[in-house]
């Protein structure tokens, strides 16, 4: 299927690692011109030796002043963003008798705002040009409350009003926002998360990966590509009339009527 995207433009916040640079990859086979970001040079420079081309631009996006740096930076380089893919920030998982004030702050500035601080400035651009795609790649967490998840959770379901609410407000403007929950998916957060759970049952981090996979109706896992697959093709205009919502992707754990 021709998605018609040959020529357009796109940032990918979180683009080293896991989904992001699968998007990254996506894109880059639909003929789209990318600029990924990351938190650190090293990052960004192996991200980039990985996919065979593309641009690469480090932030800091829980800073408001580093993310507009980085959209500005990005207009340099390819023009007009047609395309935002978020996915950068990850909130740390912790027990619940661990938790503290703080971790719940530190969630909202890690998933929350690395991504409202880029969309911010750029779908502000997009309204006034007339057109635009942003993709959020957001979490089944925001869903489901888990109890080593829950800042974290919070900062999704934050993030799934806000696209919700952006899709809604900028639908007239020729500006499309939606969201992706991914569940249970390959890359190195989860097995950070499985750390977590193992803490918390007092077993291994092999038994956590087993008993989440029983889980899981479709009985596998995801794999960044099985997400970057439906974000691509949120971005193109074959979803023309999707926007506003947020689509769970979690092999048909959560079993609920939206």
């Amino acid at each position: 299927m021709d998605l018609g995207l040959t020529g357009k433009t796109a940032l990918i916040t979180g683009g080293t690692k896991g989904i992001g640079l699968a998007c990254a990859k996506a894109l880059m086979a639909e003929g789209v011109q990318i600029v990924i970001a990351g938190r650190s040079q090293a990052s960004v420079d192996a991200a980039l030796a990985d996919l065979g081309g593309g641009q690469g631009l480090v932030a800091d996006l829980r800073s408001a002043e580093e993310a507009a740096g980085l959209v500005a930076s990005c207009h340099e380089l390819i023009g007009d963003i047609d395309i935002l893919v978020c996915s950068a920030g990850a909130a740390q998982r912790t027990v619940p008798a661990k938790l503290t004030p703080d971790h719940w702050r530190a969630a909202m500035d890690a998933k929350f705002f690395t991504y409202v601080n880029v969309i911010d400035p750029v779908v502000k651009d997009m309204a006034a040009r007339g057109t635009g795609r942003i993709v959020n790649i957001i979490g089944a967490g925001g869903k489901v409350a888990s109890s080593i998840h829950l800042p974290g959770g919070s900062a999704n379901a934050a993030l799934m009003l806000a696209t919700a609410g952006l899709g809604q407000a900028y639908a007239d403007s020729g500006v499309r926002v939606v969201g992706l929950n991914p569940g249970a998916t390959r890359t190195t957060r989860l097995q950070e998360g499985l750390k977590a759970q193992a803490e918390q049952a007092g077993t291994t981090v092999e038994e956590a990966e087993k008993q989440a996979v029983s889980r899981i109706p479709m009985g596998r896992m995801a794999e960044p590509e099985d997400i970057a697959n439906m974000a691509v093709f949120l971005a193109s205009d074959r979803a023309s009339y999707v926007t506003g919502v947020t689509i769970n992707m979690d092999g048909a754990v959560t079993a609920t009527v939206v």
